[in-house]
Parts: C-alpha cells; sequence; structure tokens
C-alpha cells in the first residue's frame, strides 16, 4: 500500500528544476548514483533507437531522483559503435544491434507476427516506452530529403511498438520539423496512439528553458494510458529559469590534457586553421564574408554562424555531428585556437563525466554518436513528471 511518505517523495520531486545537487555539479559528476536498496518502485523500460543512450539516462536519472529501480528489458539500435557504447553504459539492459524493421511491423491494427509475439514475451511487462527515430531527414539542416526521406517512415514503428508492448507511459522525441514530413508520420502515429487508448500530447520544447546550454528545440510526444500530460506545461513547470552558456558547460575543460580520444580536438586543414586564427587575432566571433571559401563569399547565404566562436555568455548553437568542423557550424572553442573536443560538445548535450564513450573507436563515430544524442535532461524532465504519477491506479 502507498504511504504518506511515498507520496511525499514524489510530490516535492515534480517541482525539481535541476538535478539532485543542481545541474552544475551533475554535469562534473565522475561516478553515477546509486539507488539506495529500499527502492519503492521498479520500472521497465524500452529504447527503441536508443542510441549511446541520451533518453535511457534521463530516464535512469529520473529513477534515481524518485527512489525507484531500473529495469531495462530491450534497448536497439541500428549502429553497432552506438549500441556498443549503450552497453557500456547500462551493463544489464539487453542491449540488440538489429534494424527496428526485422523485429517489428509497422501495420499499427494487424496480428502480432510470430517475432512480435516472441519479443512481447521476452520483454514482459513495459512501464516506460521511449525513441528518438532517426531525425536528419526531418532535419532544417537537410536541405536535399527534408521531410520526404525514407528514414522518416521509422516513426511509425513507435506506434506498433506500444500495440506490441502496451506500456503505461510513452515518450517520442524529434526535430521540429518532423511535424511537416509529407506522409504526416506524427499524426500518423499520435492517431494510432489514441485508437490504441492512450491520451497524446504534442509540442516543442526550447531545451534552453529547462537548462541544456545550447539553442535546441526537439518535438516531444507524449502518451499515457493513465491521465493527461501537456508537454508544455511540463515544461514550464520544470523551467530553470535562466540561461546556461558556453562558459558554465565546458569553461573548466579549457585546457583538459588531450589524453582521451574525448579530450583531443580535430587538427583542422591549413585554411581552416586560419580562418580560426583570423577570428581571435580580430576578437571577432563571426568570420567575415572576404574570408569565407568562394561557395559562401560570391553569393548571398545565411551561414553566419559557418566558421563562427563560440560565444562563451551565450547558450551554444545545436550541437550537430560536425561540432568538430568549423565548417559545419560555429563550433570554434571561445577561448582556444581550436574547435570543441567530444568531451565539450558531450557536456553541451547534458552527458555527466561519468558517461562512459571509451568503447568509441574513432573521432568519425564520435562525432555521429555525441552529436545524433538526445541530451539527458529532456527525457529526465518527461520522465519525472509521468513516473512520478506511475504508482496512481496501481
Amino acid at each position: 500500500m502507498e504511504t504518506e511518505k511515498m507520496r511525499g517523495v514524489n510530490t516535492v520531486t515534480k517541482i525539481i528544476k535541476e538535478m539532485p545537487g543542481g545541474d552544475y555539479a551533475f554535469l562534473r559528476r565522475k561516478r553515477p548514483t546509486k539507488l539506495s536498496k529500499d527502492a519503492i518502485k521498479t520500472v521497465r523500460l524500452v529504447d527503441l533507437f536508443c542510441g549511446c543512450g541520451g533518453i535511457s539516462l534521463g530516464v535512469k536519472e529520473a529513477c534515481n531522483t524518485l527512489n525507484y529501480q531500473l529495469e531495462i528489458p530491450l534497448a536497439v539500435d541500428f549502429e553497432k559503435e552506438a549500441s556498443d557504447c549503450y552497453a557500456r553504459n547500462f551493463p544489464l539492459a539487453n542491449v540488440i544491434n538489429a534494424d527496428i524493421t526485422d523485429l517489428l511491423s509497422d501495420a499499427v491494427g494487424a496480428p502480432l507476427t510470430e517475432k512480435e509475439k516472441e519479443l512481447q514475451e521476452m520483454v514482459g511487462t513495459v512501464d516506460i516506452l521511449v525513441g528518438g527515430p532517426p531525425c536528419q531527414g526531418h532535419s532544417d539542416l537537410n536541405r536535399y530529403t527534408k521531410r520526404n526521406d525514407p528514414k522518416n517512415h521509422l516513426y511509425l514503428y513507435m506506434a506498433r511498438a506500444a500495440e506490441v508492448f502496451k506500456p503505461r507511459f510513452v515518450i517520442i522525441e524529434n526535430v521540429t520539423g518532423a511535424l511537416h514530413d509529407k506522409r504526416h508520420v506524427v499524426q500518423t502515429v499520435q492517431q494510432d496512439l489514441i485508437n490504441l487508448g492512450y491520451k497524446v500530447d504534442i509540442g516543442i520544447v526550447d531545451l534552453i528553458k529547462i537548462g541544456v546550454p545550447q539553442t535546441r528545440r526537439r518535438l516531444i510526444l507524449l502518451a499515457s494510458l493513465d491521465g493527461e500530460y501537456s508537454v508544455e506545461d511540463i515544461q514550464n513547470e520544470y523551467s530553470v529559469g535562466e540561461e546556461r552558456t558556453v562558459k558554465w558547460a565546458i569553461g573548466d575543460l579549457a585546457n583538459a590534457a588531450p589524453t582521451s580520444l574525448m579530450d583531443t580536438p580535430s587538427v583542422p586543414s591549413k585554411e581552416n586553421q586560419r580562418r580560426i586564427h583570423y577570428l581571435f587575432e580580430h576578437d571577432v566571433y563571426d568570420l567575415p564574408n572576404e574570408e569565407r571559401p568562394p561557395c559562401h563569399r560570391d553569393k548571398k547565404h545565411s551561414y553566419n554562424s559557418i566558421y563562427g566562436r563560440l560565444h562563451p555568455d551565450k547558450p551554444s548553437q545545436t550541437i550537430t555531428r560536425g561540432f568538430y568542423n568549423n565548417c559545419m557550424g560555429r563550433y570554434v572553442h571561445p577561448t582556444k585556437e581550436r574547435t570543441l573536443t567530444a568531451h565539450e560538445a558531450a557536456r553541451l548535450q547534458f552527458f555527466p563525466d561519468y558517461f562512459d564513450f571509451s568503447s568509441v573507436s574513432n573521432k568519425t563515430a564520435l562525432g555521429i554518436i555525441v552529436g545524433n544524442a538526445v541530451p539527458m535532461k529532456l527525457p529526465y524532465v518527461y520522465a519525472s513528471a509521468l513516473l512520478s504519477d506511475i504508482e496512481k491506479g496501481e
């Protein structure tokens, strides 16, 4: 039976704006928090398109805050480097390196396949289903396949997964452009979930408001078999009330020794090194047009941030897989004549220092894994709001 003490823990936690101990200290934590042995509940999580585990990390830390245990009976990703990194950080999870289309159908309402029945039996009870389907095809940064990329179709597998596993809650994360997909994948999944009995809300979250130090906006779909939840209301409830800056996030890493792949910066071409030097020599943050390559210099463009230097007293631009290269965005360090290291990019992506990327074999893979990750403060906020009410209705 639920006690007043249990309800008190959940009620208090729902209004916490930062990670326990504060966001600043959390990012610099060298070891993960261990749950006490008297956890009041076990939460079971399925993470599809799991990447290195940004969403799962947010759910795990929400469980830590709520004094819940976490079990992960299934996490799936197509990229082996990413799924290996996930397995290193969640050693008790059942991690499968596979194409989701080999495990599930996308036909909501159709009889379960034999493979789906086997998966359902293996996974068992699920409290929360999460996923961040590949989003490059939806991104406004992708001019070639935007809104009409075959990978956008993968979003539909989240509804089928909900039908197969019957979780109490669903959280789906994506870029805001997914709303405008030509095949209406978001709207289709929303209706499918409603037909399955879920109450669904969709909204756009400004990650700056919840304490992430970068200008990143994400589309969140929340679904619940219990009460109704508002994406906007939860964002407002967990708003930290201040912008976190680049200096706040990575100021202490400027002089980190390059003793690991995480702390080793890239080696720019001579031309890009010259452009980086120009920014510091003239104490500017935007590279003048005459210093750009002909593809920019000789025509009108809106790419002012490209080749730019990060402002120490502002949030960073959105971190992408291109953070090693100044030709991919504003990724020059604010005080050092170099681009960001993976460690600095991970901090800006709200990964704490204890998160282990050591299984990643090279910079190219590390750039992809860190750049594609979901900042864990986002799922932390929404999982905290949903899971704090998980005992209701039991």
